[in-house]
């Protein structure tokens, strides 16, 4: 079994055919998905959950779960309303990570120490509730701004809660790599390391160990090679647990099995997840 621990299937891209979507992600050995509750906005944030409910416990679906958070980019509209609808969305039992939150240096969006205030704002609300967050952080072309950032806010505000959490869609060097891995984080790779010219993210994935990793497809964007350029789905995050285990010298099997107890172990999940 695999575990899907990052995809947005509340995007507009799956209104025609999410339903069928999620089942051939349980055909192709999926056996739960996180679902992002970001939205295009706090405005949306709810989607995942609702998602959550409308879907579990049909026949033949992968098992969902859901976070919720304020990307980035929409840090202008991280107000009390936003942060109180955050919190209030954490407090139900299917939403089990606040995220993905982060710093976005490398579009124009929202300034950076806007960006630095909004994250400390969830990450308080998030320890309050006890959830592990999940990271988005992309640093201008080059630089290590965002990065140098996020461990200074996470190193003051993050570490002492012990819950740890996802460096999503990882994109940094060994050295975020190690940081990350100090301050309690997974490292979650997406389907950009089947790239070609993404030998330097599986060489930093060679020297992890298995209860470092985790697997996502960042559906509906990054989809794998041979599918680079089309709508991502969760199905496809196969294809990201065999370039993974081709990095670090294992079989699939492993790798499936890795995950899937990281995933569990992180979030304090039972032992039977996916298997509803």
């Amino acid at each position: 079994m695999l575990i899907d621990s990052h995809a947005h299937l509340d995007s507009p891209r799956y209104d025609e055919d999410r339903a069928s979507m999620l089942a051939r992600a349980a055909e192709a050995g999926v056996g739960a998905i996180l679902a992002i509750g970001i939205g295009e906005g706090p405005a949306e944030m709810h989607q995942a959950l609702h998602l959550c409910r409308q879907f579990n416990g049909q026949p033949g679906m992968p098992r969902l779960f859901a976070s919720a958070g304020i990307y980035p980019h929409n840090a202008p509209e991280a107000d009390a309303a936003a942060l109180a609808k955050l919190d209030s969305l954490l407090a139900e039992p299917e939403v089990i990570a606040c995220g993905e939150v982060g710093l976005d240096y490398y579009h124009e969006g929202a300034p950076h120490d806007l960006q630095r205030e909004k994250l400390i704002a969830q990450l308080e609300v998030a320890a309050a509730r006890k959830r592990p967050i999940l990271i988005h952080c992309r640093p201008k072309d080059g630089l290590h701004d965002a990065w140098d950032d996020l461990f200074d806010i996470l190193e003051e505000h993050w570490r002492s809660t012990g819950l740890g959490g996802i460096m999503h869609c990882f994109g940094g060097g060994w050295d975020q790599a190690r940081r990350s891995l100090d301050l309690g984080f997974l490292i979650s790779f997406a389907g950009n390391i089947t790239y070609p010219k993404a030998q330097p993210l599986r060489d930093v994935a060679s020297k992890l160990s298995l209860d470092a990793v985790l697997v996502e497809t960042d559906a509906p964007w990054l989809a794998p090679v041979p599918d680079r350029g089309r709508r991502n789905e969760p199905g496809f995050v196969a294809r990201t647990a065999d370039a993974l285990a081709d990095a670090l010298g294992v079989t699939r099997e492993e790798i499936n099995s890795a995950t899937t107890k990281n995933f569990r172990r992180l979030f304090q999940l039972p032992s039977n997840v996916g298997n509803w």
